[in-house]
């Protein structure tokens, strides 16, 4: 349901008044730069270029990456699951699953073992966070990855929510191949497409780059922090 903004037009008008200049309520025209050196970094690469891109910066983030098609998706998540120490799992509720293949790994027929599974559900409101804190595994889809940083870009709705991706110990970020683009600036001018194409974007965006990260103490890195202590990056081949 589409939310509704209240007192707008006087909160703007007060705004204006502060600044000593008439409210602007024309459209704004978008500048044109001369120079956009942020459109060079990795220009015209190709999806196999970037996926060896990410596979190097996945060193460098702590994160570990396998690469996969959807016929061997359910074995290799499997495989990372249980070396994760198997579940308790938490997951979106997001049909791809299934279109992968997973159905029957969600339905606690893992191969290991029986595993807990419990898929995101909005209706049960705080269940939800307290099922994602106790969970070993939270499981996820990166909607656009940036090759350079590492960064998965997960977009949150009712049945994707937030806390699936930092409050689980470990995370596993499926990466389908065709969302990798170079870098912040490929993503953003995707999700200004999205937005133009459907009149929606997700409200809550996250990127993601690996596990958290702090080196505030005397600049000595630690891992995991605040959010999950290792994380998986597999990428499906959906090429």
């Amino acid at each position: 349901m589409a939310g509704t903004i209240q007192n707008r037009d006087k909160f703007l008008n007060q705004i204006a008044s502060r600044l000593d200049r008439p409210r602007i309520s024309s459209p704004v025209d978008r500048p044109v730069w001369k120079f956009r050196p942020q459109d060079e970094v990795l220009k015209d690469t190709t999806q196999d270029d970037l996926l060896e891109v990410l596979k190097e910066q996945c060193k460098k983030i702590h994160t570990n990456i396998y690469e996969t098609n959807q016929k061997d998706l359910a074995a290799t998540l499997n495989q990372v699951v249980s070396g994760y120490g198997g579940g308790p799992i938490v997951t979106w509720k997001d049909e791809r699953f299934s279109k992968w293949g997973l159905d029957s790994l969600f339905k606690q027929e893992w191969p290991c073992q029986e595993m807990d599974v419990y898929e995101w559900n909005h209706t049960k409101g705080k269940k939800n966070i307290a099922k994602a804190e106790k969970a070993n595994v939270g499981i996820t889809i990166s909607e656009i990855t940036l090759a350079e940083s590492g960064t998965v870009v997960l977009f949150s709705d009712e049945n994707k929510g937030r806390t699936v991706s930092f409050l689980p110990a470990t995370y596993i970020a499926l990466v389908p191949k065709s969302s990798l683009v170079p870098r912040i600036t490929q993503a953003a001018q995707k999700m200004r497409e999205i937005h133009k194409k459907t009149g929606h974007v997700a409200s809550c965006i996250n990127f993601i780059t690996g596990p958290s990260n702090s080196a505030d103490i005397e600049l000595n890195l630690v891992v995991g922090v605040h959010g999950p202590v290792k994380a998986t990056y597999i990428v499906i081949n959906d090429l």
